[in-house]
């Protein structure tokens, strides 16, 4: 293969180097920013060095075509023969294609299929930086093959940023694979930065600054949002602009719309950008750029069974290369969307999608290649154990994988369409029961859904049906072909609208989901999760929904439903056979134990009846979850009761072991050892509301020690009068409340708890009002008495006030009845 003269680009000047490195080393990274030709040059002269095939792997689809349409045009020739791409549903490859342009995702299905991918020489993968799950996997299975299989294939990663260390290393493992850097020709970006105004919405504050921006710059103007709804709304936004055309460009458009976007046009022109155009692409003519400062990526929540993306701050990288894109071709300028202030504050680099998505078609490729745990493979970052093991469940229940790890032939064959595998699996029994036209069409929609703007499914479908957009039409034949067979051409088994719903329900049999209250628009999902329906939904009267697309934002309790149809019990339970169970449920609710027989599919409730005679064990977990929940005072507490609590607190704190910790902590963790028999006995809340507690504490005495109970903490203590005076052992230091009469002759206070601690004296007045607080007796006699004597002696003449009451006896009462010798 000859090649033409080839444009001044920066990445011209180390092709030699790169072809001459790759065929010595067999491995290498290039890092060179966006603009200097990596993506197309590359390949080219790949291509020319060696007689095989050059497949270039490329993150998205649109970047694929693009790519495969430039370097075609470099050749002189059209695309399929020299050089051809290879994307799902589409592809333009001939007898005489030396150079492929595929995405990731195609690769690693063709890699499955062939792992020595015969004919193959060379493997760019391009854009490794930008971290997409397909690419990683990618890279883990090539350098697995590469390493078995075929050690002559030559690998070449390609990077925007210069974090490529860790990249070498997995490409030549103990001697790093050398790292090429291409320099791009950038020209200055004016930078400023605009926040947005009070109650400013994302896509009115996009639209301010890109008025501002075509009045402060020359040239095109590029804008990243962050998905394909939020170009759509700024488009509206900007409509009205004279003399300027407002473009879209993002992944789910048709090939004659991208082109549109990558072209220069008559006049000038607003090209509005999801992050393809970060790096993967190059839009002509761009002069400035306005950036959201927002990217959307795939996101989990594993706890409430939602995902899909998420709308997340762009990291500094990122904002950096966007940026970059205004100094291309000439001085520039770049404005974005967020304060000075907060730039700082942006993520160094991009989170990588393998952290934070749905590992569920991850799970399944690595089933397929033979290690179902991912283990033995070199990953620039390992799957997250958890998140793989909540796809392998997954895979587990929709018959994809065995226990064991090994993958089913249903399970190759859900991978080979290419889908999801809650996709594939509702494209399979989906065309079984509706058939195979009706099934394609549902799941070409859940797969992109944004080819409708309604959240009624069935809604949707009629007017795709009406008015089919190619894309989507191509899919739908697709996927059609891909399973039609004499049973699934049969045709439906119902109505259009329940094939709708059940098809959905085959995917997501987990998000089928019940309306929570009459009138109400909550619905409880099977996976246990609540969801909202938006006002104006179209099928706000459904009491089940088989919903297809849901998120949950932050900050709120329920998810919202963005997508479903209108579905009933009899087609929830036929989705959803094995979430249906029956069961004896005994538990403690509404402040009771609820005993019932119930029919649930998941969360939702199908229907109950009361259990006359639930087992013993279930009643006792319900008596034991309810005084959890309660607490200790679920039990009958008189003045007894708490008192000996109360003194055991006090020798716990005290003594220390052997006396037990009885607060609520230390009760509700070991309830065995001190309620055992009445929980054992106990069939509902008043059983436990009747229990003495006193008596159960008793339980925890230790012995021998317990024998010495009263004279380590008595209950009561007798003054010098005669009367026994309950000690209070509520506080942190026991407290003796007594008449000062009572107390006549103390010279200094008892202590208890063998020593340890001494009781704080609260003196009451003969009216029971309390006078002074003590706990050094002679000290208080000295100092404090004399003045208690001087206020009271009037107020009480008739009660005993000597000056010196350590010599006088004590007595009840009034004076009268102090003893006489």
């Amino acid at each position: 293969m000859k090649l033409p003269e080839l444009p001044d680009l920066p990445v011209r000047g180390v092709l030699d180097e790169v072809v001459k490195t790759l065929d010595g080393r067999g491995t290498a990274v290039l890092v060179a920013p966006p603009g200097t030709g990596k993506t197309t040059l590359v390949p080219l002269a790949l291509a020319a060095g060696t007689s095989g095939r050059v497949v270039v792997a490329e993150p998205r689809r649109l970047a694929a075509r693009a790519a495969a349409g430039r370097m075609a045009a470099l050749l002189g020739e059209p695309v399929g023969a020299t050089v051809g791409y290879s994307v799902r549903g589409d592809r333009k490859v001939g007898p005489g294609t030396r150079v492929e342009v595929v995405t990731s995702g195609l690769l690693v299905r063709r890699l499955q299929n062939d792992p020595e991918l015969a004919g193959v020489d060379v493997v760019v993968l391009d854009e490794c930086h930008e971290r997409h799950l397909d690419a990683d996997l990618l890279l883990a299975l090539l350098l697995d093959a590469r390493g078995g299989l075929r050690p002559d294939l030559r690998v070449l990663a390609t990077s925007a940023t210069v974090a490529a260390d860790r990249l070498a290393v997995l490409l030549g493992g103990e001697r790093p694979a050398p790292v090429l850097q291409v320099r791009g020709r950038a020209y200055p970006v004016e930078m400023e930065y605009i926040s947005a105004l009070p109650k400013e919405g994302v896509e009115a504050h996009v639209a301010r600054v890109t008025r501002s921006a075509l009045t402060g710059s020359d040239g095109d103007v590029l804008v990243f949002l962050p998905g394909a709804a939020e170009i759509r709304r700024v488009t509206a936004q900007l409509s009205g602009l004279h003399g300027v055309d407002v473009l879209p460009l993002h992944g789910r458009l048709s090939g004659a719309a991208q082109d549109a976007a990558l072209r220069p046009g008559a006049r000038r022109r607003v090209v509005l950008s999801t992050a393809v155009a970060e790096s993967s692409l190059t839009v002509p003519g761009v002069r400035a750029v306005v950036d959201s400062g927002l990217s959307r990526v795939p996101h989990v929540d594993h706890r409430r069974g939602l995902s899909g993306l998420a709308t997340v701050r762009v990291s500094a990288a990122v904002a950096e290369q966007r940026a970059g894109r205004a100094g291309r071709e000439a001085p520039g300028w770049a404005w974005r969307c967020w304060p000075e202030y907060e730039h700082a504050t942006l993520p160094a680099y991009p989170e990588p999608e393998i952290r934070t998505a749905d590992l569920t078609r991850l799970a399944l490729e690595l089933a397929c290649w033979g290690t179902a745990d991912g283990q033995g493979l070199g990953w620039w970052d390992p799957p997250p154990p958890g998140a793989l093991a909540a796809g392998r469940e997954v895979l587990r229940a929709l018959g994809a994988e065995r226990a064991d790890g090994a993958v089913t032939e249903r399970g190759r064959r859900m991978a080979a369409l290419g889908l999801h595998p809650r996709l594939a699996r509702a494209l399979l029994d989906g065309a079984a029961a509706v058939g195979s036209r009706s099934a394609a069409e549902v799941v070409a929609l859940l797969d992109d859904d944004t080819v409708i703007s309604t959240v009624d499914l069935v809604a949707g479908i009629r007017s795709l049906r009406s008015d089919p957009p190619q894309r989507w039409k191509r899919e739908v034949d697709r996927l059609r072909r891909l399973v039609e067979d004499a049973s699934a051409v049969a045709g439906s088994l119902g109505r259009a609208a329940d094939d709708v719903a059940l098809v959905a329900a085959l995917a997501y049999p987990e998000r089928l989901a019940r309306r929570r209250g009459p009138g109400s628009p909550s619905y409880l999902m099977a996976g246990g999760t609540a969801v909202s329906l938006p006002p104006g939904s179209g099928v706000a009267e459904a009491e089940w929904l088989a919903v297809a697309g849901a998120s949950r934002d932050p900050g709120r309790s329920e998810g919202r439903i963005r997508l479903a149809a209108i579905a009933d019990e009899q087609l929830a339970r036929q989705a959803a056979p094995d979430l249906v169970v029956t069961a004896d449920e005994v538990d403690w609710a509404g402040g009771d134990v609820v005993a019932r027989r119930v029919e649930r599919l998941g969360a939702i409730i199908l229907s109950e009846k009361p259990l006359r005679k639930p087992d013993r064990a279930l009643v006792e977990q319900a008596l034991r979850r309810g005084l959890a929940s309660i607490g200790p005072e679920l039990l009958r507490w008189n003045a007894d009761a708490i008192a000996l609590r109360q003194r055991l607190d006090f020798l716990h704190r005290t003594l220390g072991a052997p006396w037990p910790a009885v607060n609520d902590q230390a009760l509700l963790a070991d309830p065995d050892s001190w309620l055992g028999p009445e929980l054992a006995t106990a069939n509902r809340r008043s059983d436990l509301e009747r229990v003495d507690a006193g008596q159960a504490l008793r339980r925890l005495l230790p012995w021998p020690e317990a024998a010495r109970f009263d004279e380590l903490a008595p209950e009561r203590l007798e003054v010098p009068s005669g009367s026994r005076v309950r000690i209070d052992y509520s506080g942190e230091v026991p407290v003796l409340a007594v008449k000062v009469q009572e107390i006549f002759g103390w010279t200094d206070l008892p202590r208890l708890a063998d020593g340890r601690t001494s009781l704080l004296l609260h003196l009451l007045s003969p009216a029971q009002r309390p006078i002074a607080v003590t706990a050094d007796l002679p000290s208080f006699w000295r100092t404090g008495w004399p003045q208690v004597r001087a206020e009271l002696r009037g107020r009480y003449p008739k009660h005993a006030w000597p000056e010196d009451p350590t010599t006088t006896p004590a007595h009840r009462g009034t004076s009268r009845r102090i003893p006489r010798d």
